[in-house]
């Protein structure tokens, strides 16, 4: 059974000084702020951080490089944050890319227990490197091993007492996330009773989840992503 926990309380107890963590969302689009607000104020540092793609510049999972608390980010894409961009210039930031699609695979198979994937994205470029090359019915495919992480920090809609997750608008990474974690912390905007979730509803089963925590409340939540997107120049 999972724990209900403050979110102050799950990450003083599962994110250490060298984590490697997972977080989900997609610049800001269902991002677990709190938590990555947590992290900025518990200082905790030398982290390898997974993500699809790296935040924009100063906002939500950007924070976490602003201070200095990351070591190394493995991901698609870091050109929305400069300060990233920066770090990784003047090598105090190690970066790992993936293709989208291949990051996402590498992912679930943490999560489903599998060995790795074959893709035929990234042959005879320099994506290849070092990465075992197999042939299938006279085709190359390169083998992708599975990705997880020590915490995985999902955001999510609601949550019943025993950790079923649901989700709203667009999910994101975050289902796949909350499998490959050998922890996974869900920041929720609400916890129900269990049977108050409609079963088809359920994105993620709560044998994944060991925290439930309460995010910033959803007015507050969409405040903040107004705000981010404005101070981006997407919204005026």
């Amino acid at each position: 059974m999972p724990q209900i926990m403050k979110i102050e309380e799950a990450i003083k107890k599962y994110v250490k000084d060298g984590s490697s963590i997972m977080i989900g969302g997609f610049l800001g689009c269902n991002t677990p702020y709190k938590a990555i607000d947590q992290i900025v104020k518990q200082g905790s540092k030398e982290l390898t951080i997974i993500s699809t793609v790296n935040s924009f510049t100063h906002q939500d999972m950007g924070k976490l490089f602003d201070a200095g608390l990351v070591r190394k980010f493995i991901g698609s894409h870091i050109g929305t944050n400069a300060v990233v961009v920066n770090q990784y210039r003047t090598g105090k930031l190690q970066v790992e890319y993936y293709p989208q699609g291949t990051l996402i695979e590498k992912i679930r198979c943490a999560g489903a227990g599998l060995g790795g994937v074959l893709t035929p994205t990234g042959i005879g470029t320099l994506l290849e490197e070092g990465k075992e090359k197999i042939e299938v019915n006279s085709k190359e495919y390169l083998l992708e091993t599975p990705l997880s992480a020590d915490v995985a920090i999902i955001k999510g809609f609601k949550a019943d007492k025993k950790g079923n997750i649901v989700y709203k608008g667009t999910a994101n990474a975050n289902p796949i996330m909350a499998t490959a974690g050998k922890i996974t912390i869900a920041e929720v905007d609400e916890i129900v009773e269990v049977g108050e979730l409609e079963a088809n509803e359920i994105g993620t089963p709560g044998i994944f989840v060991n925290a439930i925590c309460l995010g910033y409340e959803r007015d507050e939540f969409i405040q903040k992503s107004r705000e981010m997107y404005k101070a981006v120049g997407i919204f005026k």
